[in-house]
């Protein structure tokens, strides 16, 4: 990816927000769909996106895939907060709440338990409205692992 040495960077780079954002944006999708990150450490991270028109399924709400690309990449990056820069999902549970309607998608993934080699992480879904009012749409749960 970007001709990045990971092995180097576990080794030398002190994981910021600034990296994470980083590493974020050498993600073509991430990329393609808007998204940031917001906030990193102290074991979580919060990625978010607009809702924009062409991420909308045929009913106006959100697309159910685009919830799930929100929550793997914020288990993963929080999962990053434990294990370093170096991780890939293991695999991730989403359970959809609600359809998801709004202007905002926020995703807030936490680290709930982390070994050496891998870490157990939890993220919550919400959208956030013109008004600013949020509203839980989905709550995943997913295994990070070192590679």
């Amino acid at each position: 990816m970007s001709g990045i040495n990971w092995h180097i960077v576990r080794r030398v780079v002190d994981l910021t927000l600034e990296v994470a954002q980083k590493l974020l944006a050498a993600q073509p999708f991430s990329v393609l769909v808007g998204a940031r990150v917001t906030a990193f450490g102290d074991g979580g991270a919060t990625l978010e996106l607009d809702i924009r028109p062409d991420l909308l399924q045929q009913n106006g709400f959100l697309h159910g895939g685009v919830l799930s690309y929100a929550a793997d990449n914020a288990l993963t990056f929080a999962g990053g907060t434990a294990l370093g820069p170096e991780v890939l999902t293991g695999g991730f549970t989403i359970s959809y709440l609600r359809p998801a309607r709004g202007v905002l998608l926020r995703a807030v993934a936490k680290v709930a338990y982390s070994s050496r080699r891998q870490a157990t992480c939890t993220c919550e879904l919400t959208t956030l409205d013109d008004a600013g009012t949020s509203a839980l749409c989905a709550i995943a749960q997913g295994t990070i692992v070192a590679r």
